[in-house]
């Protein structure tokens, strides 16, 4: 059984019965029972067309249930006539899911979970696992996204009028329509890229692949920032932890253990997003990971370049997040205290602040003022990892300084 086959044909299969009629949630179950059949059967007898298999086994278990469900007799139109049996048509109806799991309606947890579910083709253990959540709880959250979706129904506005691509209006260079657009499926794809890995499942790679088949889907500049920004940052994923876990920060890392080869393919793709000149977000991010990339050592890395990048993430944005990191790349090109008087005009509550300004204080050479505050981030890291990594910059600062 080719479990990787089975994975690949599930959104189209999914896709096809929403088409159809079926609504989100009943059509998810109808595949689900599809897929346990095909388990059951391919072994012996692997079908010729196999998503076309999957479509007419789906249907008819879709078929099934609605004559069973008195209450929904309103749909008797869609099973006066079944299908006859053959190849799957030819066009993905995939895209349509990403439109629906991104869907504004849902939070950004329900979105992600229910895109790893029906695009990724993961199973409800699977998803709990990488979350760290019982399965039971994840089986609520998905099953009141799929009762959220099923409700609002498919719109025909999640496709693009004649002549314009999906997500882009008219006259305009890199924006997007609102709600449950393009912008809005590849924010809910970085989540899931964010997410990382865990247990059995590695969201990470699972983003990629996703995003992968979104880019086969849709031509966009800013599909492509994406994929080239999520496969630059995977690329230095073995050096960022030391053999006892802990974290690595990028200029202490080994750059032979980065992904060449995920490194060229990330470069290859962005360079071919940005001549488009439709620059977003995405592409700026991925073109500040590729001059990390590129650069031999962290000595030899293009600050002034890097901050140009950051100021125009910043107009596309708007972020506090991308100032306080341009914050860092200012304390790089012009000095420590360019950097400290950048920081200064933002908010001290903001995640990491304390974390930068103890890194820009010790650049300053000022240890006792960098070792107090990397002491205070450690207490205020979101994660195990940071908080250890913090609290060991301290106790270097202080051992520098003899206490």
């Amino acid at each position: 059984m080719d479990e990787a086959l089975l994975r690949s044909l599930i959104p189209g299969v999914l896709a096809i019965l929403v088409r159809r009629g079926a609504d989100f949630a009943a059509a998810e179950d109808a595949v689900q029972d599809a897929l346990v059949e095909a388990v059951r059967v391919w072994p012996a007898d692997q079908p010729r067309d196999p998503k076309g298999w999957l479509v007419t086994v789906a249907w008819r278990r879709f078929l099934d249930a609605t004559r069973a469900d008195a209450a929904r007799r309103r749909r008797e139109d869609l099973v006066d006539e079944e299908p006859t049996p053959g190849p799957a048509p030819a066009v993905d109806d995939t895209l349509q899911l990403y439109f629906l799991c991104a869907h504004p309606s849902l939070t950004p947890s329900s979105a992600v979970a229910l895109t790893l579910r029906a695009v990724g083709g993961l199973t409800t253990r699977q998803i709990a696992q990488a979350y760290l959540v019982p399965e039971a709880t994840m089986a609520q959250r998905i099953s009141r996204a799929k009762r959220t979706v099923s409700d609002v129904g498919v719109s025909p506005a999640l496709g693009a009028p004649p002549g314009r691509r999906l997500g882009e209006k008219p006259g305009t260079r890199g924006k997007f329509d609102q709600p449950g657009d393009v912008a809005t499926v590849l924010r809910v794809l970085y989540l899931v890229f964010n997410e990382g890995y865990s247990g059995d499942v590695d969201l990470a790679a699972e983003a990629i692949r996703l995003t992968r088949q979104l880019a086969a889907a849709i031509d966009h500049p800013e599909v492509a920032g994406l994929l080239a920004l999520m496969l630059l940052h995977h690329a230095r994923r073995a050096a960022r932890t030391a053999p006892d876990g802990s974290l690595v920060p990028l200029a202490e890392q080994d750059r032979g253990r980065w992904d060449t080869k995920s490194i060229a393919e990330g470069v290859e793709i962005l360079q071919a997003a940005l001549v488009r000149d439709r620059l977003g977000e995405f592409q700026a991010q991925a073109a500040i990971a590729a001059l990390h990339a590129d650069a031999p050592t962290a000595e030899e890395t293009d600050w002034v370049q890097i901050v140009e990048w950051y100021d125009e993430l910043a107009r596309l944005t708007d972020s506090p997040v991308v100032r306080l990191n341009r914050a860092v790349a200012v304390g790089e090109a012009d000095g420590p205290r360019a950097g400290l008087a950048a920081l200064a005009a933002l908010d001290d509550s903001l995640p990491r602040h304390t974390a930068v300004a103890a890194y820009l204080h010790e650049r300053d050479g000022d240890l006792a003022t960098a070792a107090r505050l990397y002491a205070e981030a450690a207490r205020k890291a979101p994660n195990l990892a940071e908080r250890d990594h913090l609290t060991r910059q301290a106790a270097r600062l202080n051992d520098r300084r003899g206490r």
